[in-house]
């Protein structure tokens, strides 16, 4: 099973459109509504997925695992997903399994609803969705619901609101992982300087770093060089994020996510685990997963990269970030 992928983000009852001071939100009231979130909350569309939405928390949360083949694994898919809204404080959420009516979906929903009724936690929707449409699962609803309801997802206003407010959401999570897949003309420009580059002195690369996320600017191909040089190093490494919070941590991601389509797997690991790190800290779990495997391609025990997914496994909110910087910066394994 693939580990959990956690992330905060905004209330999933609600869909914000974040325009300044005062922030408008939309309303999950249906099932329709919900149904459109999810793939906004995870940035992509899942499929044979498991998906747990917070609802009414301060800051929200979200998880998702993949489906089992087998229903006697459910149970593990289950509990991840029951672990991380204890650690996350949650007591009320709703779930979402992505499948076609099989065994395995209807074991996943009720087990899920059962188990985190147990700890507590009050489930208060389980809906399945399949090939656009939502089927109910719990008791109660319209008969016309347990047999499916159509919905468009790209004519729901969730969906246009997440346009307006520059949100991307892919098709799957393979087009997800796609965006950081390197660019095979862009490796080869970088590889020109790659040979030749010398690493930064102390204290350059954090200087580096903060101008172009200041700036929202890219590395130039001496500068990506250099950076690939220098990252290699755990100390220096630290330089690129230890001293980023959550307000810059978008425009890491967007600097990190282009290094690393322009490097080769040779060079990949270090900037890799950088954005693997950006991505959680923004709250976004699916991407973080992604860089660290793409880390993990290269160097397949990176110190970084395991840090960023205890973070992810254990379901860390990036809120506590100002908590655990003094730990992480350290490399303290408790963290």
């Amino acid at each position: 099973m693939e580990p959990t992928e956690h992330s905060s983000v905004p209330d999933p009852a609600r869909a914000p459109r974040p325009a300044g001071p005062a922030t408008t939100r939309l309303r999950a009231r249906t099932p329709d509504d919900i149904a459109a979130f999810v793939p906004l909350a995870l940035g992509f569309v899942p499929s044979r997925s498991l998906v747990m939405l917070s609802v009414g928390s301060p800051g929200g949360m979200h998880a998702r695992v993949d489906l089992p083949d087998d229903p006697d694994d459910v149970d593990d898919a289950v509990e991840a997903l029951v672990r991380a809204a204890r650690h996350n404080g949650v007591r009320d959420v709703v779930v979402v399994v992505y499948d076609d009516d099989t065994t395995v979906a209807e074991e996943a929903a009720w087990a899920v609803h059962a188990e985190l009724g147990g700890a507590g936690i009050a489930v208060r929707e389980v809906l399945r969705v399949h090939d656009d449409h939502w089927y109910a699962v719990l008791p109660g609803a319209p008969l016309a619901a347990y047999r499916g309801v159509p919905f468009t997802l790209a004519e729901h206003p969730f969906t246009a609101q997440g346009i307006y407010d520059g949100r991307v959401t892919h098709a799957s999570r393979d087009a997800l992982r796609a965006t950081i897949a390197p660019d095979p003309e862009a490796v080869r420009r970088t590889q020109r300087d790659l040979d030749r580059a010398p690493a930064l002195p102390p204290g350059a690369l954090t200087s580096l770093v903060r101008r172009h996320v200041d700036l929202g600017t890219t590395f130039s191909a001496a500068e990506l060089a250099a950076v690939a040089a220098t990252v290699p190093s755990g100390a220096r490494r630290d330089e690129a994020w230890v001293w980023l919070d959550r307000g810059q941590a978008r425009r890491a991601v967007d600097l990190w996510s282009d290094a690393v389509r322009r490097l080769p797997t040779s060079h990949v690991a270090g900037p890799a685990s950088v954005l693997a790190f950006a991505a959680w800290l923004v709250g976004d779990g699916a991407l973080a997963w992604c860089a660290v495997d793409r880390c993990h391609e290269a160097e397949p025990r990176h110190s970084l990269a395991e840090l960023v997914a205890r973070l992810l496994e254990s379901a860390t909110s990036p809120d506590t970030w100002e908590e655990l910087r003094p730990q992480l910066a350290s490399g303290d394994p408790a963290a």
